[in-house]
């Protein structure tokens, strides 16, 4: 089972009390959009394995939104940050890149 801490409200939550809200820093297209862009938008996700940026929300907590950083190998959750976030914070992405040395990167 997963265990990830709200970086609002500080609670270490089991996933039972969260609500997985899929990829996230995906790039959202106003009005003017073309249908390929929507429909990237709405269909198109990375879904590797290893690595992972994700949205969740604590349903039975706080009720936020925020970000995640997951390996969906391992289960390992690296941190996680706020969902209003652009990029995800330089300390995280540096804990991965000495964890996973491998690793690409964001």
């Amino acid at each position: 089972m997963l265990i990830i801490k709200c970086p609002y409200c500080g609670v270490e939550a089991e996933e039972t009390e969260l609500t997985a809200g899929g990829e996230a820093h995906i790039k959202r297209f106003g009005p003017g959009s073309s249908d390929d862009d929507f429909e990237n938008y709405l269909f198109m996700r990375k879904n590797h394995k290893g690595v992972n940026f994700e949205r969740w929300r604590h349903s039975y907590g706080c009720g936020k939104w925020f970000h995640a950083a997951r390996c969906s190998v391992t289960l390992e959750v690296f941190g996680t940050y706020p969902a209003q976030t652009v990029m995800p914070p330089k300390d995280l992405l540096s804990s991965i890149k000495k964890k996973r040395p491998e690793w690409e990167g964001f």
